[in-house]
């Protein structure tokens, strides 16, 4: 595609009134396919995105939107169809996630916009395990970043290891792995009071300390921002993170595909070429958003 039908094809992505502009950027050396899910306030372009390596996109989120990112990594998908699947984050074996949420190990983002006190609740979140490190970067400098930035696979105990031909390529939480209600924070241990930290929630807290660990780490784990302002989200951020094996599809969904695939969404969505450009339901709505 000639770079001024790429250009026109850029400029139908406008800035929506009250909108909320979210910059998914993929700092890894490999590629990372962007997954989201609503909760609430809305719903997002249901588009599909592989993002090279240095490359970003963007999205208009309603002001009282809730919901969460992921990154999926090793995909293959059917350039015809979008079908395919992933060896981490995989949603419904699609493209475009549309109502599924990535499947376990995966970290997340997770975001209430616009919510108690007309403010923003933003979060990482390891309680659904771990595949890429990721920092979310408020557009107003008053707000705190948040992420967890360590290699997490390269130090996840040997139980709770997803590896592919020898490689590491997430970490599961103790729930994904045994399956108990101590672990889950559910039946006789449902609340505050009866769910603790565990020795496997604290090897997460211990690389990822801005990260909720388990379901009821909110103290250090969730953060505000006055309602209005713009984010970031970096997949590897500086560069950092284990270099997940690749798995190339026989054609990549390229740069010309997802523009594309944004257009024919309204425009809510853009790629640019630069990382550089740029709910779970959070409590404060009445139940804990990491509860099973």
């Amino acid at each position: 595609m000639a770079a001024t039908a790429l250009l026109a094809l850029l400029s139908i992505a406008l800035h929506n009134a009250g909108a909320v502009t979210i910059a998914i950027n993929n700092s890894c050396p490999f590629p990372v396919w962007p997954g989201w899910i609503s909760g609430e306030g809305g719903e997002l372009p249901q588009l599909g995105a592989q993002l090279e390596s240095m490359q970003s996109m963007q999205l208009d989120v309603p002001r009282g939107w809730g919901g969460r990112f992921w990154g999926r990594t090793g995909c293959l998908f059917d350039t015809a169809t979008g079908r395919g699947t992933c060896q981490t984050g995989d949603c419904g074996n699609s493209l475009a996630c549309g109502a599924a949420g990535g499947i376990p190990p995966v970290t997340l983002t997770e975001f209430k916009l616009n919510g108690y006190d007309a403010r923003d609740f933003y979060d990482v979140s390891l309680v659904d395990g771990y595949n890429l490190p990721v920092r979310v970067t408020p557009s107003d400098a008053r707000c705190p970043a948040v992420g967890c930035h360590s290699d997490v696979n390269a130090n996840c105990p040997r139980e709770l290891q997803v590896a592919i031909h020898g490689r590491v390529v997430g970490c599961k939480s103790a729930c994904e792995a045994f399956q108990t209600d101590a672990f889950c924070c559910r039946g006789a241990h449902s609340q505050s009071q009866s769910c603790s930290p565990t020795q496997y929630s604290r090897i997460f807290k211990q690389h990822c300390p801005q990260a909720y660990s388990y379901a009821y780490d909110d103290l250090s784990s969730t953060f505000t921002c006055a309602s209005g302002a713009g984010y970031a989200i970096e997949f590897c951020p500086g560069g950092a993170g284990a270099q997940q094996q690749r798995r190339r599809p026989p054609r990549r969904h390229g740069l010309e595909d997802i523009v594309l695939n944004a257009a024919g969404h309204g425009g809510h969505g853009r790629v640019v070429n630069s990382s550089r450009d740029g709910a779970r339901y959070h409590r404060r709505q009445g139940h804990h958003h990491h509860q099973r």
